[in-house]
């Protein structure tokens, strides 16, 4: 059977006990979706929601692939790139692409034995840019810190709540620079490329203030609940413009590059 990947998000969050077959090859998926970019990949899920067990994974013409590997960057669209939709808006289940993982499907962080959550919604999409890396060897020359190991975040302010494990070609806005546990973090702010405010947001000043600086205090103090200190920022706490996301997207995809031609022994790189 087919279904739409929203199918899959409701399950994920209401903590359904179904079961899911396992892989592509063998028997075929009891919920399997087409993601947003033109039918082009698929997704589906394994073991039980809210379980360490649960993993959205992902295929394309029936096989296995990895959405941060084999999902291209840049869209279909001129100028767009494939966001990879890892937490829907108005959620709180901290899930992410799995980089240790074979086949790096989404799952649940998990923090000292216990499946993490975040205290309170997270009011925008978020995920992260396929084929980008944040090298933690590299230091940025500026704010003097090193890449936190990930694809680069994307935090997608549009109006509508996009399904978990969906891939949708946004539009870049801005990037904030968080400093994490004196990692850094990039923070790219974009909008779905068929959303309505696509057509007015062109550049990080066409958004609000209001949404930026939401964006920014949210997650300067998202940790605080868990003792954690507050968040930093660089660059005088600003959101960069377009111009200097697109340069932190090809510095990032060359990471990545360079990434997979070294190989890593801890990350799964296909």
């Amino acid at each position: 059977m087919k279904f739409h990947t929203a199918v899959l998000s409701v399950i994920a969050l209401s903590g359904s006990s179904h079961a899911f077959a396992p892989t592509f090859a063998g028997a075929k998926p009891a919920f399997f979706s087409k993601s947003a970019v033109a039918g082009k990949f698929d997704s589906y899920a394994e073991g039980e929601a809210s379980t360490e067990e649960f993993r959205l994974k992902f295929g394309e013409a029936g096989k296995n692939i990895s959405p941060w590997h084999d999902i291209p960057l840049e869209g279909e669209t001129d100028g767009t790139y494939n966001m990879v939709v890892e937490i829907p808006k108005m959620t709180k289940a901290k899930m992410e692409i799995s980089t240790k993982e074979e086949y790096n499907p989404i799952a649940q962080d998990i923090k000292k034995g216990k499946l993490r959550d975040y205290h309170g919604p997270i009011f925008w999409n978020y995920g992260c840019l396929p084929q980008t890396w944040e090298d933690p060897k590299v230091e940025h020359p500026e704010l003097k810190v090193f890449g936190d190991d990930d694809p680069v975040d994307v935090v997608e302010i549009g109006g509508s709540a996009l399904p978990m494990g969906s891939v949708k070609e946004v539009k870049v806005l801005g990037v904030l620079a968080m400093i994490d546990d004196g990692e850094l973090d990039w923070k790219i702010v974009a909008v779905a490329n068929d959303d309505p405010l696509a057509k007015q947001y062109n550049d990080i000043d066409d958004v609000p203030d209001a949404v930026k600086d939401g964006i920014r205090e949210w997650f300067r103090w998202y940790k605080t609940p868990d003792d954690k200190p507050l968040n930093e920022f660089g660059f005088d706490e600003k959101f960069l413009n377009v111009a200097k996301t697109k340069e932190v997207i090809e510095e990032t995809n060359e990471f990545w590059k360079k990434l997979k031609a070294d190989g890593s022994e801890k990350l799964w790189l296909n």
